[in-house]
C-alpha cells in the first residue's frame, strides 16, 4: 500500500464516513452512584470527527500548528484520541510520557524534547509550574479540566472556538514527524522514540496483517496507542475499566461484564491483566464466545493465563502473542494454537516463542538474530549474524522500524546499524536488546534482555529460558534470575515469588526443590542461590516487565555484597 493513502489523518476520514452513526468510543464516566456498565458513554464516529475538525481548527488559531512539539497528558478517555487527531490534522506533533515512570524520569524525559506547547489535566499543569525551568519553551498551554488558575486555554473553550469555520486542510509529507513516544526505561533509560506518518502507518498495516481482525470489530482497550490503532481500523473502541498504571489491579469480574454488555469480540492486553483474568475465567467456569480475538502483547506471554483465557472462547477464537518494542512495533506473532504445542519445549528452557514476522516476500520486514555484544556497531556486515540455533541479540529493520530517538545521538550510536546497499541508499537497523534463536520453522524463541544477562566465569546465562523452568514449579507465582558479584564473574541468584497462599515457612522445602530442579538440566545447573521476595518490581506500562536491576542490587544486599559487587 501507498504510505501517502495509509497517513492516519486520511485513514481516519475514511472511518468517519463509512461509520458515521456508530459508535467510535464507549467510556466510563465518574457519576456518582453509578457501577458497572452503567457508567458508560458512548460517542460516534461523527461526533468523534467533529471534535478533532473543532479541535484542530482551534489549535490552529492558538499556535499549535505543523512542527510544534505538544506534550499530551491527557487521560484515557475520548478526548485523548481526539486531541492526538487532532494534532496529526495540523501536523503537530505529541509527545507521550506515561505518567506513571514517576515525575523525576517524566521531567526528564520533558527536558529533552524543548516541546512548544502544552496539553494536560490539571494536576499536570501543577507539575509544569512547579518545574518552570523544563518547561521554559512552552508558549502555548492547555488543561484538560475546569481547573485554569495559571491562564491559558481549556479544551472545553476550544471545542466552542474551532466549532465553525472551515476545515484544516491537512498538508503532509510521508516522512515528516508524527508522534514521539517515550519508553518506559524499565529496562534502561526512557528514550524519545520518532515515528514518522508513512513509519506509523506501516505499523498499523503490520498490526492488521498479523491479526486480520473482522470488519466493524468491537474492542475491548487497555493500551491508549492500541486504541488509535483500532479506531483507524473503524473498530468501536471500549476504554475498559483499567488504570493504565495499575494494569494488574483491574477487576476481572468488571472486565467479563463490560466485554459481555458491548458484545466485546477484541481484547488486547499485557499479562498483568490475562493472568487475573484468566484464572478468574477458570475459577467460575464463565465463558466469552463472542471474544473472538486475544492478543497478549508488552512483556513475554503468561502460558498458563493464555490456556485459562482460551478456554473460555469459542471454538473459532484466535489468541495471540505478539512481539515488538516500542521502537518496533509490532515484529512477530503467533496463534496458540501452534505456541500451545510449544508449551513443552518452553518449560523446557528453550525460552517463550514469539513466533514469526511477516514474509520478506511480502513485506519489507527484516528480522536477524545477531552476535552478542556490548560494544556499538555502526555498520552492518553479513558475519554479524550467528548461526541457526544460537542465542544472539534481534535486530529488526522495516516500514514499522524507528530509525531514530530524538535528539540522541549517543542512543541512536548504540542501538542502530547503517547498512549500505548495492544502490547507494542506506537501510537502517534497530537493535532491539532482546536475546533470542531462531528455529527450524522460522520462530524466535525469546530467552532475555542483553543488559540481563547473567555473566558468570563459566559463560552467560540467559533469564527467561532459565525462568520458564522454575515457573513450572506449583508453589512458584513467578521468578527472576539476577546476577550479583563482578562482571564476568557473577554469582547467579534465582528471587522469587510465592502463589497466593503458599506458607512463606515452607521455605526451605521450597528451596530444595528448586535447587533439584535445577540440578536437572545443565542449562540451569550453575544456579545454587535461592531468595524468597515478596512482591517484583515491574515495568509501569504492562506491570508485567520484571526490574531485574533492582532485584540484582536487592539481592546483592541480602548476600553481602558492596556496590561495587566485592563480597564483604
Amino acid at each position: 500500500m501507498n504510505a501517502v493513502l495509509d497517513d492516519p489523518d486520511v485513514l481516519l476520514t475514511r472511518q468517519l464516513e463509512k461509520y458515521a452513526d456508530l459508535p467510535a468510543v464507549s467510556h466510563r464516566t465518574r457519576r456518582p452512584g453509578t457501577s458497572g456498565t452503567d457508567s458508560f458513554e458512548a460517542l460516534t464516529f461523527r461526533e468523534l470527527g467533529e471534535r478533532v475538525d473543532a479541535y484542530a481548527r482551534a489549535f490552529t488559531d492558538i499556535g499549535i500548528t505543523a512542527g510544534v512539539k505538544t506534550i499530551v497528558m491527557v487521560r484515557p478517555e475520548p478526548d485523548l484520541f481526539a486531541v492526538i487527531f487532532a494534532l496529526f490534522r495540523v501536523g503537530a506533533v505529541p509527545v507521550v510520557v506515561d505518567p506513571g515512570m514517576g515525575v523525576r524520569r517524566m521531567l526528564h524525559c520533558f527536558r529533552s524534547v524543548g516541546a512548544q506547547a502544552f496539553i494536560g489535566v490539571p494536576e499536570a499543569h501543577l507539575v509544569r509550574i512547579a518545574a518552570r525551568r523544563t518547561f521554559r519553551t512552552i508558549r502555548v498551554h492547555v488543561t484538560a479540566g475546569s481547573w485554569t488558575f495559571w491562564g491559558g486555554y481549556t479544551l472545553a473553550q476550544l471545542a466552542e472556538r474551532g466549532r465553525m469555520g472551515e476545515p484544516v486542510a491537512p498538508v503532509h509529507g510521508p516522512e515528516d514527524l508524527l508522534m514521539i513516544a517515550f519508553t518506559t526505561g524499565s529496562t534502561g533509560p526512557a528514550k524519545g522514540v520518532e515515528f514518522t506518518r508513512a513509519g506509523f502507518a506501516a505499523s498499523l498495516r503490520v498490526v492488521a496483517e498479523l491479526h486480520g481482525r473482522a470488519d466493524g470489530f468491537v474492542s475491548l482497550s487497555t493500551v491508549p496507542l492500541f486504541g488509535l490503532f483500532d479506531l483507524l481500523q473503524g473498530a468501536h473502541v471500549v476504554l475498559g475499566p483499567v488504570d493504565p498504571v495499575r494494569v494488574a489491579e483491574a477487576d476481572p469480574a468488571l472486565l467479563v461484564e463490560v466485554a459481555r454488555s458491548f458484545r466485546v469480540t477484541d481484547l488486547t492486553a499485557s499479562p498483568a491483566l490475562l493472568g487475573p483474568l484468566g484464572e478468574y475465567l477458570q475459577r467460575t467456569g464463565i465463558e466469552l464466545p463472542g471474544l473472538t480475538t486475544v492478543i497478549s502483547m508488552g512483556a513475554p506471554a503468561n502460558l498458563a493465563a493464555l490456556a485459562a483465557v482460551r478456554g473460555a472462547l469459542g471454538p473459532r477464537a484466535r489468541v495471540f502473542t505478539t512481539y515488538g518494542a516500542t521502537e518496533a512495533l509490532p515484529l512477530t506473532t503467533l496463534e496458540w494454537s501452534e505456541l500451545a504445542e510449544l508449551r513443552e519445549r518452553t518449560v523446557d528452557g528453550a525460552g517463550t516463542c514469539v513466533g514469526r514476522a511477516l514474509p520478506e516476500s511480502d513485506s519489507d520486514t527484516r528480522v536477524r538474530i545477531i552476535r552478542i555484544s556490548d560494544d556499538e556497531i555502526p555498520y552492518w556486515t553479513d558475519d554479524l549474524e550467528v548461526f541457526p540455533g544460537e542465542v544472539g541479540e534481534i535486530a529488526a529493520t522495516g516500514g514499522q522500524v524507528s530509525t531514530n530517538y530524538h535528539g540522541n545521538p549517543a542512543a541512536d550510536a548504540r542501538a542502530k546499524i547503517d547498512e549500505r546497499l548495492p544502490d547507494g541508499t542506506v537501510r537502517r537497523w534497530h537493535r532491539i536488546g532482546d536475546l533470542a534463536w531462531r528455529d527450524a520453522d522460522d520462530r524466535l524463541w525469546f530467552c532475555g534482555r542483553i543488559t540481563q544477562r547473567v555473566r558468570t566465569a563459566a559463560g552467560d546465562l540467559f533469564t527467561v529460558q532459565c525462568e520458564q523452568i522454575f515457573n513450572t514449579h506449583p508453589d512458584i507465582h513467578r521468578s527472576a534470575l539476577v546476577g550479583v558479584g563482578r562482571p564476568d564473574a557473577q554469582v547467579p541468584v534465582l528471587c522469587y515469588e510465592l502463589r497466593a497462599g503458599v506458607d512463606p515457612a515452607d521455605g526451605p522445602r521450597l528451596e530444595r526443590e528448586l535447587l533439584e530442579l535445577a540440578g536437572a538440566r545443565k542449562l540451569t545447573a550453575p544456579i545454587r542461590t535461592f531468595l524468597r521476595h515478596d512482591g517484583f518490581p515491574v515495568d509501569i506500562r504492562h506491570n508485567a516487565k520484571i526490574g531485574r536491576e533492582a532485584l540484582s542490587g536487592w539481592a546483592g544486599a541480602r548476600l553481602g555484597y558492596d556496590s561495587e559487587g566485592t563480597q564483604r
